[in-house]
């Protein structure tokens, strides 16, 4: 059985997926998934992320309902290049998504507020997705490589591209830089590859108070800046 470390406190949120974000299972490790580290060696500003910032302070009034506990980016962010595979096994990196928003997801089958939070992130990728945005879901799996596919497929979650990462690294580079400390966890990303906003735990992606947030963090994609 996996060693299931004491849960953190978390903001509540409307949809009962669970309280606060689940904890990490004994196959990364619980010094892996939490601790106030990754604060104290966050990234300093990034100038050319100021926009960013400028962006999540712009729609922060549309951060309330199923996207409450979404956190605005303060600071100017730049996220780590982040490396996974694709379904076929061929490497990829956030850095492939220049030019579009996007939602990075770290997920994994033995998270259950993951699993029930999949759904809505296929509906927001077949909502939204397209030359402008993608949910960019990875999971992080470190045991058998066809379970999570098993379970997409099992789920008909199919407008999602398949990502994932057996060795949990880019939780790792998130956490280095305080933006993860549990699971599932999300950072909302725009076309520089600067932090707009992120969560820690679950959210309706799918809802309409979603949908008019991140519409609104892709005016500048769109019109191509």
């Amino acid at each position: 059985m996996p060693e299931t470390p004491p849960a953190r406190p978390a903001a509540p949120r409307r949809i009962p997926l669970a309280v606060g974000a689940v904890v990490a299972a004994g196959v990364i490790g619980a010094g892996a998934f939490y601790g106030v580290g990754g604060f104290k060696r966050s990234a300093g500003g990034d100038p050319t992320c100021g926009k960013a910032v400028e962006l999540a302070r712009k729609i922060a009034p549309l951060a309330h309902g199923e996207v409450a506990a979404l956190t605005m980016a303060t600071a100017p962010l730049r996220l780590p290049d982040l490396a996974f595979e694709d379904a076929d096994g061929k490497p990829r990196k956030l850095s492939d998504w220049r030019g579009k928003t996007v939602l990075v997801n770290l997920w994994a089958t033995w998270c259950v507020p993951c699993r029930k939070e999949m759904p809505a992130l296929d509906n927001l990728q077949a909502k939204l997705g397209g030359k402008d945005f993608e949910v960019v879901a990875v999971n992080i799996d470190t045991r058998d490589p066809e379970k999570p596919k098993n379970f997409l497929k099992e789920a008909n979650l199919t407008r999602l591209g398949y990502f994932a990462d057996s060795k949990a690294k880019v939780f790792q580079d998130l956490k280095g830089i305080g933006k993860a400390l549990g699971m599932p966890t999300s950072v909302l990303v725009d076309g520089q590859g600067c932090e707009i906003a992120n969560l820690a735990g679950p959210a309706e992606w799918a809802s309409d108070d979603a949908i008019k947030l991140i519409k609104a963090a892709m005016e500048p994609a769109k019109a191509g800046f």
